[in-house]
C-alpha cells in the first residue's frame, strides 16, 4: 500500500511539473492564477484516482479475509448455540431425575388421617 502511495505522489508530481511546462510553453501570456489553478486540479485528479484504485485493491484483498472471518464467526455462533442446547437438555432431563427420585411414591399406602 505504501508503495501504491508513493507511485501516487510521483505520480502527481510528474503531472504537475508536465502541466507547468506544458503551460509555460503553450501560453506565455497566460495568468498565473490560471496555471496553478489547472495544474492543482490536475494533480487533485490525479492523486483522487491513484487513492481510489489503492482502495479497490485493498478491499479486492481483504475481502477473502472478510469470509473467513465471517463464515469462521458463523461456525462459532452455530457452535455456542449447539452446546447451550445439548446444556439445556442435560439440565432438563437431570432435573426431571431429581423430580421424580424426591416425589417417589412409596408401595404403603398413605396414613388417613
Amino acid at each position: 500500500m505504501k508503495a501504491n502511495f508513493l507511485q501516487a505522489a510521483m505520480a502527481a508530481t510528474l503531472a504537475l511539473a508536465w502541466a507547468t511546462a506544458t503551460h509555460a510553453q503553450s501560453t506565455p501570456a497566460s495568468d498565473t492564477k490560471t496555471v496553478i489553478k489547472e495544474d492543482a486540479k490536475t494533480v487533485g485528479h490525479a492523486v483522487a484516482h491513484s487513492a481510489r484504485t489503492v482502495g479497490h485493491e485493498v478491499a479486492e484483498k481483504t475481502g477473502k479475509a472478510r469470509d473467513a472471518i465471517r463464515d469462521d464467526s458463523k461456525k462459532a455462533g452455530h457452535a455456542v448455540a449447539h452446546s447451550a442446547k445439548t446444556v439445556g437438555k442435560t439440565v432438563k432431563d437431570s432435573a426431571e431425575k431429581v423430580k421424580t427420585t424426591v416425589t417417589r411414591k412409596s408401595d404403603e399406602p398413605q396414613p388417613k388421617n
